[in-house]
């Protein structure tokens, strides 16, 4: 396993380092992480490369024994680039520049920054392409975060002009015909016509926008593939990744499709950032180490893991004794085979001064530093069973165009999709599963259950694999405002709710109803009554059974919850947001009927199982302040116990 730390000695007196590097040894490392913000102390000038620093810094890892990973520094242009070219800064929605001084501040459509990119990753990789202490190439840093997946100026005006005529084979009379461009008057006469769709009154065409929304996303995606190529072609056999930031399935950039670009993928897990009260609830940080999981199906590499309280102006929740090493066992526990702390040191200076690392700024071990290298002891004993694999016999499925869909027509304003798949992953968490957060484009055939949130963009050849899939014996769980709009983001005419599979689910959506509220929304059924909210399918099954259904005077007859037979196997569809003790039956049930083995669990007690060719563990980890027992053991507040099974 690659254990380690984020190293940033160009921001600290020479002098230091070599005591640094002894102490990341004592802490129980393997390797560093460098380099990705340091574009100007490679090139001080257009064309004047001097890796001399970094040629001894890694000198001096190879001397001790530590592997490297190094950043390509692509994140932060230089001030000299700016200068030369005021147009590479990015634009805010109203169209003006976002200042030099910050991160990301590049538009990815300026020939100019992807030329000078393309320079300096070049260089750099020829430079070091037989140098055998890299072990990989970390490409930029979070791309698309923090708002960098979004340019409004004139170059991505154009760039978007040229990928609508692409995408319509130069037919303008096509766009206008598939986007229904004669509502409002919006035909246009030529490609060069076609607007942003930046603010306006009312609002765009919603099949506008969401190819907007694509090429955002391919933008992203294409510069990824510009580095990894690179890369590759200098030095054939390199493993290429990247650092993922948290919040992937809100970002106008579609992650799976740069996870492909790459050779291995990586992730910053926050649990706690600046501001925040407390940190997310423990199945919300298996969610996201899920998700990253399911970029390309296997394990992964956390590049920032957390110790201190985090934040840049604000700072935020201090993680409580043993309870950072508990959010480090877990993200082993979900399939990630590397871990790096960020950071080494607490900085004294710049923008991330109150990140806390493993030392603090007066360079004094303490408690963080302890924790930390009793993590990395402990973990090294378990190592066959942590790079092994992951087996999920759950998946939950996601697709881009419909997250983008529900971005551009949110239509209840309490609808997010992202926390809808929280919730619905949740209860899978409590009971003890493992589950794949996919791409719907994923084959799904080889899992026991398949949850389908909110999908609203669908097409034929994804419903058909569905209904294969249940067919053959599987169990579908299907939720509302699924199968309604096609992949131009439009309706279908002459076609009943739920379009392309009433079949599978043996019912059809009469009505729809967007509520303001979470639990307005009166349901009774066999097993009990209870509440629901934010929006209802008013559901009239055909072949399906009711399991619960709406409970107000004036839509009684209405199905609200079902469940329908089909060949072999099971689709249950679930047309509203159900209270927990609802959701926890319904799903309850497909589980049964899946064959899933449940566990019951107390509240904040996680179980993961893991297993090599050789031995099977079960990871019991306490999230909670307080003792608690589970499956006959005790656990202390925060404690991780391996139960083996040889």
């Amino acid at each position: 396993m690659l254990l380690g730390v984020d190293y940033y000695p160009e921001q600290w007196d020479d002098s230091l380092m070599e005591a640094d590097m002894d102490r990341i040894l004592e802490l129980g490392c393997n390797l560093i992480r460098i380099g990705e913000f340091a574009w100007h102390r490679m090139e001080k000038r257009p064309g004047e490369y001097d890796f001399s620093y970094f040629d001894n810094v890694i000198a001096m890892a190879r001397e001790k024994g530590l592997k490297v990973i190094f950043g390509t520094p692509t994140a932060t242009p230089p001030a000299w680039l700016i200068k030369e070219h005021p147009d590479v800064l990015s634009r805010f929605e109203d169209g003006s520049p976002r200042a030099f001084g910050g991160r990301h501040v590049a538009c990815y459509s300026n020939r100019r920054y992807l030329e000078a990119c393309g320079r300096i990753v070049k260089a750099l990789a020829e430079h070091y392409k037989d140098e055998k202490t890299i072990v990989a190439w970390q490409i930029d840093n979070e791309l698309g975060h923090e708002g960098s997946d979004l340019c409004w100026c004139e170059h991505c005006r154009a760039a978007f002009q040229a990928h609508l005529s692409e995408v319509f084979g130069g037919d303008i009379d096509r766009l206008n015909e598939e986007y229904g461009t004669a509502f409002w008057s919006q035909e246009y006469n030529s490609f060069d016509e076609i607007p942003l769709p930046s603010a306006t009154i009312t609002t765009h065409n919603p099949a506008l926008r969401l190819e907007w929304e694509r090429f955002c996303s391919k933008k992203i995606v294409d510069f990824a593939e510009f580095q990894s190529q690179l890369l590759h072609e200098v030095i054939p056999g390199c493993v290429v990744t990247h650092d993922f930031p948290g919040g992937g399935l809100d970002k106008h950039v579609d992650y799976s499709g740069v996870a492909a670009a790459l050779d291995h993928t990586s992730y910053n897990n926050y649990p706690v950032w600046g501001g925040q009260k407390e940190p997310l609830p423990p199945h919300e940080i298996a969610f996201g180490l899920d998700y990253i999981r399911g970029l390309r199906g296997e394990n992964f590499w956390i590049t920032e893991a957390i110790m201190g309280a985090q934040g840049h102006d604000v700072t935020g929740f201090l993680p409580r004794p043993n309870q950072a090493k508990l959010w480090s066992w877990q993200g082993v526990a979900h399939g990630c085979d590397g871990l790096m702390y960020f950071r080494y040191r607490g900085a004294t200076k710049g923008a991330e001064q109150f990140c806390y690392g493993i030392l603090d700024a007066d360079n004094v071990p303490r408690r963080r530093f302890f924790e930390a290298q009793s993590f990395f002891r402990e973990v090294r004993g378990y190592e066959d069973v942590l790079t092994a694999p992951v087996k999920a016999e759950a998946a939950i499925l996601y697709d881009y165009d419909s997250l983008a869909s529900f971005r551009i027509q949110q239509q209840s304003i309490l609808l997010d999709c992202g926390a809808e798949m929280k919730r619905l992953h949740g209860v899978l968490f409590r009971a003890g599963q493992t589950v794949d957060v996919i791409p719907a484009s994923r084959d799904f055939s080889g899992y026991r259950l398949v949850i389908v949130p909110n999908m609203i963009v669908t097409d034929d050849a994804f419903l058909q694999r569905l209904k294969r899939y249940v067919a053959a014996g599987g169990c579908a769980v299907v939720t509302y405002r699924t199968a309604v709009k096609d992949r131009r983001n439009n309706l279908t005419f002459g076609k009943t709710l739920p379009v392309g599979c009433g079949e599978l689910l043996g019912l059809r959506v009469e009505d729809t109803e967007s509520v303001q509220e979470y639990d307005c929304i009166p349901l009774t059924g066999e097993n009990g009554s209870g509440t629901a909210g934010i929006f209802r399918d008013m559901l009239v099954p055909d072949r399906a059974e009711t399991l619960y259904r709406y409970n107000d005077p004036f839509y009684r007859e209405y199905a609200a919850i079902t469940r329908n037979a089909f060949g072999e196997g099971r689709a249950y569809y679930i047309g509203t947001t159900p209270d927990a003790a609802i959701l926890e039956q319904v799903l309850g049930e497909a589980m049964a009927f899946a064959g899933l083995r449940t566990e019951l669990l107390p509240e904040g007690v996680e179980l993961v199982a893991r297993e090599s060719e050789t031995r099977r563990a079960r990871i019991l980890l306490n999230h909670n302040e307080s003792a608690v027992s589970a499956l006959g053991v005790t656990l202390a507040p925060f404690e991780v116990k391996i139960l083996e099974d040889r």
